[in-house]
């Protein structure tokens, strides 16, 4: 599915609101940037190349006239949508003078903002607006790498898109997915893709540091802040501090690193656990989880304010059986990969082997491909066949159970069994059964 060109920045205070609005453009398949404030709408405009303006008016702190009036001198050309669920006659009036291009009343319909939106991207003549910025991601990605993403499929190429549109700007990004599926090498892509890629990348597995070490670790520590501080010392932050930081299974922060976090989001700085004077840094924040952190927030274990500070560009890395069509490609690099490791050679792969790893639903993603490639190329000489593969990828019939039977039956059954598994030497039979050679004679006579 190809992405629409536009860049849609949708600014409200109401979440509820908030998420509609996105819910609608991306089924349009609009690009969105969510605000919750003024503040965080000005940090996107900035960073950020945005093709329109949807925004509240009322909103606590600066309200929605202050950001329509900003708009309008420092980005004259950007088209301004208002929905707002308090009109007023003065309100409207302003809006008009300030060349808003609609004014929507809630609760609007679906078919009202489709045509709000339509005439935004109308140009004065009545010809579609041409200047907008290109995607150059619909040439780039047939059939080679984006980094080390690999894949040809509708879904990995919807994820380049979004990663072509976020590369050279900061704006925080949150990449949902199942464990396997790559969230990290999305991360590193809209890193190194983009025009920071010279700049620190540093990526922190939440789940893998010790909860009483994590903040300490994302945020730094001065001497004497606890025991065993006895210098000063700068964290993860301060480290990925020009670029980028990536924050994997966020889900697991500690609701103490949580608060600090959404700090940073916010001031853009930094405090140092047991230090007073915050340091203020630049750094664009990449998380990822495969937790529900919906599920999480209902809970209260996760914060619903951070979650949207999180969110403000969402990335959904979708799992491997939904993406069939790029198993042979990740065949392919991981035979190359590990052929070389192991056999100094090319290792081949039947068409059969491939048929059968295309047919399997791939509960453990990517990871697990990985793995079942790398076992196989050690266990073949040259081509890796369908003997490679592990038992739990071939077809298998599935029997009914058997009926309920009686002891007796039962009991002939696990001999003939364990017979079998010994070839036949009663002796090692009788010892597994746990019983001796003479009793287990008497059962096979009977």
């Amino acid at each position: 599915m190809q992405l629409n060109k536009e860049n849609i920045l949708i600014v409200d205070d109401d979440i509820n609101i908030l998420e509609l609005l996105q819910r609608h453009l991306q089924s349009w398949n609009y690009h969105t940037y969510k605000a919750v404030s003024v503040k965080e709408a000005v940090q996107i405009l900035r960073d950020t190349h945005i093709d329109l303006l949807i925004t509240d008016l009322k909103m606590p702190e600066i309200d929605g006239t202050e950001l329509i009036n900003f708009v309008s001198e420092h980005y004259p050309q950007l088209p301004k949508l208002i929905v707002t669920g308090y009109p007023s006659v003065q309100d409207s009036l302003a809006a008009i003078k300030s060349g808003v291009v609609d004014y929507l009343t809630k609760p609007f319909t679906k078919i009202e903002l489709k045509a709000a939106i339509n005439k935004s991207f109308v140009n004065d003549d009545g010809s579609a607006a041409t200047n907008r910025k290109e995607s150059q991601s619909s040439s780039n990605t047939q059939h080679k790498p984006y980094g080390e993403i690999i894949g040809n499929s509708d879904k990995i190429n919807s994820v380049i898109q979004i990663i072509e549109r976020v590369k050279d700007n900061k704006a925080t990004i949150f990449i949902k997915g199942e464990s396997g599926t790559g969230k990290e090498l999305v991360a590193r892509a809209i890193h190194y893709q983009g025009k920071f890629s010279r700049a620190p990348f540093i990526a922190v597995n939440c789940g893998g540091i010790p909860e009483n070490l994590l903040e300490s670790e994302l945020f730094g520590y001065t001497k004497g802040a606890f025991t065993g501080a006895d210098k000063n010392r700068d964290g993860f932050f301060q480290a990925a501090n020009g670029g980028t930081i990536f924050l994997d299974e966020i889900g697991n922060a500690s609701t103490a690193v949580q608060s600090r976090l959404l700090r940073v989001l916010q001031e853009k700085e930094v405090v140092k656990v047991g230090a007073q004077k915050p340091d203020k840094i630049d750094v664009r924040v990449i998380a990822a989880t495969n937790s529900d952190l919906k599920e999480m927030i209902k809970k209260g274990t996760f914060r619903e304010d951070l979650y949207y500070r999180l969110t403000v560009v969402e990335v959904d890395v979708a799992p491997l059986r939904e993406r069939k069509e790029d198993i042979p490609l990740l065949i392919e690099k991981f035979l190359f990969k590990y052929g070389v490791e192991f056999k100094d050679r090319f290792i081949k792969i039947t068409p059969e082997a491939t048929a059968i790893l295309q047919r399997y639903d791939w509960p453990g993603n990517i990871r697990e491909l990985e793995n079942i490639i790398q076992r196989a190329v050690i266990m073949c000489d040259k081509v890796v066949e369908v003997a490679h593969l592990p038992e739990a990828l071939k077809y298998a019939i599935d029997f009914p159970e058997d009926g309920l039977l009686s002891l007796k039956e039962m009991e002939k059954i696990h001999i003939r069994k364990v017979l079998s598994a010994m070839e036949n030497n009663k002796t090692k039979a009788a010892q597994i059964l746990g019983i001796d050679r003479k009793t287990l004679r008497s059962k096979l006579e009977d």
